[in-house]
């Protein structure tokens, strides 16, 4: 075949093949090694795929975003994501690209441009809308490209995603490296419909299908649609046509597939078929192409070789990494003093919860153009569905105030990704009810990016929620305090404010803290709860605790809307005689075991009290700690006291009752005095 008829420039062709032939290396390789027993990690084959990445490697640089999943070490090797730090990282070793935690599914290497690799079906959508709203607000013009297989198409973060790329003309391309099996299943078997391509443009956006074994036609197709996205013209869902002959995970072929079926994928496979174009062509002699792929396999050995000799990553580096400052990490035995904000100076205002988080936002988004806020009817007239931003799109406009769709999945996950480049986003998630529907974003990604990316990344990011109960009338999908979950997936950060300035100084805290934060927010505070609010910036370190009332007798630790139930027991308390200390924490975590200890080291008995269930709740956890370090002091063993085991009741009556109140808190700790 002569070369002009080859429809690509012959050195474009050939630098694909380098990419392809470094990646079969790297894939042969890695089943040898597993196969012999020298590698112990888990591998999902992407054998057949190469021509893809290979391909786009050439229309793209490192400034170009990429999301992948689990099967990407294709992706990552010709995104150009080092090999000696990808292996030592798929070897759990502290050379590796991020420090051995994350491995292979989890690889974040922001210099070549991979951004963030999941291990979730499907959860990388919503995270690369993020990073390309930061590309377009920047006024750049880098692309994100964010890789899933077919199988990804059935999840619903991916629709979601693509609703909102399309909806805000986001430069993200979806490529879908249709491999024909979603994990064992073929398509046939879980979908009816006759593409993948066509879901864009019920969407409103362009889709197209290319032969992803084709890398003259792969690349024309690719340019074309990079060039779309490059230039503004909104999303482009890409389904790559390909085969997978390997299994869903380990070595060897796909034993799912017919074996005429997979004979026929092997006669079709880029790597042997664009070999033998190159040979045919004259643009490489044989010489050439065996010089070529020794080079893959002398780069890849030689980084295996490096990579085995890496120390293991060391056991003093589990709490690394978790948060920005390890001492926010919750330890048995440490309990750190934290320096209070002091009683705040200057002029102050009164105003209502609502109010002082509108004025909080305000002051921050003035400040840095990079704090922008998202999430459900956010926008105005009517500033939320509470109005906490109320004005706020009027003053900063409509790409800094983004009313989404009914989608929290897309919504955390564009947060997670803006945040990871750099962006500085505030969430809104209406109800605490409502982190049923995104807790993956939240916990598999927020939470957990710093940690699997030894710090290599990390999301800077702000979720608010409203939380119910003790109003009536909202019932069991609306009143739950959900702070539980949070609490136990490590790399969050959770507050809880009860007062206007609370509110303020801990969600300013929030914004410019380096990790993810969630701050709850009472409904039943919202509006009822007025009192003086400093002016101009104002903070509250996280994880520093407020006595709200002095006492002798017994400390009474609660938050949130509960503060004030507390406080009206402990008036009460006193007409009997019992001195009753209120600790309201402000911050869960990090969490002020110092100042709770010292407490009840001062009155020998204590009571948690929280709204959330009290089986397996928050108060568990505290009173615990203060029986385990205090019991030579205690006077009776600490208690807490949380609501009933049921979901809250829409009765008013039911309400009020299984969650705690200033009545039955009395009555608790008429319990805890007798003991």
């Amino acid at each position: 075949m002569a070369q002009g008829n080859l429809g690509i420039e012959p050195n474009v062709l050939k630098a694909i093949y380098v990419q392809m032939s470094r990646i079969r290396a790297v894939d042969k390789a890695i089943q040898a090694g597993l196969s012999a027993g020298k590698f112990m990690f888990t591998y999902w084959p992407m054998t057949g795929q190469e021509c893809i990445p290979a391909t786009i490697a050439q229309l793209t640089t490192e400034r170009d975003y990429m999301v992948t999943t689990y099967r990407g070490i294709h992706d990552q090797v010709a995104k150009g994501v080092d090999l000696f730090g990808m292996f030592a990282e798929a070897l759990g070793r502290q050379d590796g690209v991020n420090k051995g935690k994350g491995g292979s599914p989890h690889i974040s290497d922001p210099s070549s441009g991979s951004m963030v690799t999941t291990a979730i079906v499907g959860a990388g959508a919503p995270i690369a809308n993020g990073l390309a709203i930061s590309a377009k607000e920047r006024g750049e013009d880098r692309v994100t490209i964010v890789n899933f297989g077919d199988g990804a198409t059935s999840i619903g973060a991916v629709h979601e995603a693509m609703n909102l790329a399309g909806a805000w003309k986001l430069p993200v391309i979806f490529l879908c490296q249709n491999n024909q099996w979603g994990e064992y299943t073929p398509i046939p078997d879980y979908t009816a419909g006759p593409n993948f391509f066509g879901r864009a443009e019920a969407l409103g956006f362009r889709g197209v299908q290319l032969d992803g074994n084709d890398p003259a036609a792969f690349y024309a197709g690719m340019q074309d649609v990079i060039d779309h996205v490059r230039a503004g013209k909104g999303p482009v869902f890409v389904e790559a046509l390909t085969y997978r002959m390997g299994p869903h995970a380990g070595v060897g072929d796909n034993y799912n597939a017919d074996k005429d079926v997979l004979a026929a994928a092997k006669e079709r496979a880029p790597l042997e078929k664009t070999r033998a174009l190159l040979a045919e062509a004259g643009i490489c002699s044989e010489e050439e192409l065996e010089g070529i792929d020794a080079a893959a396999k002398t780069e890849v050995e030689d980084a295996i070789a490096r990579a085995m000799a890496s120390p293991v990553t060391p056991a003093e580096e589990t709490l690394t990494d978790v948060f920005a400052d390890v001492t926010c990490v919750p330890q048995r035995g440490q309990y750190p003093e934290r320096a209070d904000e002091g009683e705040p100076t200057g002029e102050a205002k009164t105003m209502s919860m609502v109010e002082s988080i509108r004025d909080a936002q305000q002051i921050a988004m003035s400040k840095n153009g990079e704090v922008f806020i998202l999430g459900e009817d956010v926008g105005d007239p009517h500033g939320g569905v509470f109005g906490t931003n109320k004005g706020l799109q009027t003053e900063f406009g409509k790409n800094r105030v983004r009313p989404t769709p009914i989608a929290e999945q897309a919504i955390i996950g564009a947060a997670i990704g803006s945040s990871i480049a750099g962006m500085s986003p505030i969430a809104e998630i209406m109800f605490t009810d409502f982190f049923g529907v995104c807790m993956d974003q939240v916990f598999n990604h927020a939470a957990k990016q710093r940690y699997m990316s030894g710090s290599a990344t990390h999301a800077p990011m702000t979720i608010r929620v409203q939380a119910g109960g003790g109003m009536g009338g909202f019932g069991a999908q609306h009143s739950q305090s959900m702070e539980s979950w949070l609490l136990h997936s490590p790399g969050i950060k959770v507050v809880y404010p009860s007062t206007p300035a609370d509110a303020k100084g801990l969600l300013t805290s929030c914004i410019n803290d380096p990790d993810p934060c969630v701050m709850f927010e009472s409904m039943m505070l919202l509006f009822t709860q007025k009192g003086e609010v400093p002016l101009g910036e104002y903070a509250i370190p996280l994880g520093v605790a407020k006595v709200r009332r002095e006492g002798t007798d017994i400390t009474i630790v609660t938050y949130g809307w509960q503060v004030y139930q507390c406080l009206a027991a402990a008036e009460e308390l006193a007409k009997e005689g019992i001195s009753a200390e209120v600790i309201d924490l402000r911050s869960l975590v990090p969490i002020d075991y110092h100042r709770v200890l010292t407490s009840v080291r001062k009155t020998g008995r204590a009571l948690v009290v929280h709204a959330a269930v009290e089986f397996c709740g928050f108060g568990a956890e505290i009173a615990s700690t203060i029986n385990e370090e205090l019991w030579r002091d205690l006077k009776a063993p600490a208690m807490r006291f949380g609501a009933a085991y049921a979901p809250i009741a829409y009765s008013n009556a039911i309400e009020m009752s299984q969650v705690p109140n200033s009545g039955s808190i009395i009555a608790r700790i008429h319990e805890a005095m007798k003991a």
